[in-house]
């Protein structure tokens, strides 16, 4: 079957790199795609969000099977527009995908179905978000849209909380997604992520992963999309990962279920393991980028089947075989990331760090030009290795990381590191 891509960044390249492993797969496109989709797919020059162009071009190529990286095309309804026209495309629907596209959603359908998470408020006036602040600790400042995983702010008191909000509402850093913030308690403890595939009704879960999100070591410094992320997580042991199964990701489907959203695709469950136990940070609509990369290099499983399981609400008895091993995926960003950075600038020694044994190099903001790769976006590799263990991995990773150059190259040396 021919299968079509949407998207540009290293999880696209990972899910391609991985679908193209399938039997099942004639061929792959890749919209728009970058450097490194190029090689395992064809790239086509269509955005992720022109959702009238990726439905005729499904149409003509006879495509079997859409994937949809991104979530902004999720919550603007290529699913709904997709299978109106009968094609088979995996991912949820546009009210399914509320979860990721509202915060303010997200969180009153938890609160409403007992989904365990921090306590919060909701504004639409930054004035009356400051008076709300004034009064409270620590707390987490969202913007309640798409912010491409940079609109949390972490506030440790009143004037960090102000400031956040006169950031997100006022000054609009993060657009239309600052027309209202959720504010909630600052919970304490490990963050983990989690995610499942769906079918509408019932959840199978995929292996643990850490990610690492703050743009400087020691998990300093603004968040950024993810500056790293290894599987497993340590911390996520089986009788954990069994609990949010059965405390979070299961009722989430079913609650999704009684609003009338049956949810099908990726359910991205970001977790805080308090003491009290974990509890939801956010939900997301699709795969966690760079969390699927290490993901994908582990799993043994063809991925197609399962996505298709998803479609028909058959993944009630699928499974998945995993490596035993461990993964480490190492982001190299461009200078001034998560702000403001240059492009264009050419990369030398991807080849030699894919030399290196279990090593692989996904792609994300890059681009082909005058014959050579050159960086096109903030984060612009992952590069991902497999090995017996997560020292091991990091040792790998770090070793290829070493070949590649850039003017003004940025990436955190301690990804994997956190004591356990």
């Amino acid at each position: 079957m021919n299968i079509l891509i949407i998207g540009g960044g290293g999880r696209e390249h990972a899910l391609a790199w991985k679908i193209a492993q399938s039997p099942k797969v004639d061929r792959i496109y890749c919209a728009p795609g970058n450097a490194g989709t190029a090689t395992v797919a064809e790239n086509i020059d269509i955005g992720a969000e022109d959702i009238d162009r990726l439905l005729d071009f499904a149409r003509v190529e006879d495509i079997g099977l859409t994937v949809v990286g991104p979530e902004a095309p999720l919550v603007a309804g290529i699913v709904d527009r997709f299978e109106e026209h009968g094609l088979r495309i995996f991912g949820p629907s546009a009210l399914a995908a509320k979860l990721e596209g509202s915060k303010v959603f997200s969180k009153n359908l938890m609160q409403k179905y007992g989904i365990p998470t921090a306590e919060f408020r909701s504004f639409t006036d930054a004035d009356h978000a400051i008076r709300y602040v004034e009064e409270r600790g620590p707390v987490v400042v969202k913007a309640d849209g798409l912010a491409a995983g940079k609109g949390v702010i972490l506030c440790e008191n009143a004037k960090e909380a102000r400031a956040a909000v006169q950031k997100i509402m006022q000054d609009r850093a993060f657009g239309d997604a600052g027309g209202r913030v959720v504010i909630e308690e600052w919970m304490r403890g490990r963050e983990v992520s989690l995610l499942a595939l769906c079918d509408g009704k019932t959840a199978l879960p995929l292996e643990g992963a850490e990610d690492h999100k703050a743009v400087y070591d020691g998990d300093t410094g603004p968040n950024t999309g993810g500056m790293g992320a290894y599987s497993p997580a340590p911390i996520f042991t089986d009788a954990l990962r069994e609990q949010v199964l059965n405390e979070i990701m299961l009722p989430t489907v079913r609650a999704m279920e009684q609003e009338g959203a049956p949810y099908k695709g990726i359910l991205y469950a970001g977790l805080m393991i308090t003491d009290a136990g974990p509890r939801v940070l956010e939900f997301n609509a699709r795969m966690g980028d760079p969390e699927t990369q290490p993901l994908m290099v582990r799993m043994r499983s063809d991925l197609v089947p399962l996505m298709e399981a998803c479609i028909d609400g058959t993944l009630d008895g699928c499974e998945i075989g995993w490596d035993p091993g461990a993964s480490v995926c190492v982001v190299m960003a461009s200078g001034g990331y998560p702000d403001s950075y240059e492009k264009g600038k050419p990369i030398t020694g991807i080849e030699n760090a894919q030399a290196v044994e279990g090593v692989t190099v996904f792609h994300a903001g890059t681009k082909r030009q005058d014959g050579q790769v050159v960086t096109s976006g903030g984060r612009v590799l992952g590069v991902t290795a497999l090995a017996p263990d997560v020292p091991s991995a990091i040792e790998k990773a770090y070793s290829a990381v070493e070949k590649i150059h850039w003017e003004g190259v940025h990436f955190r040396r301690d990804i994997g590191r956190r004591p356990q």
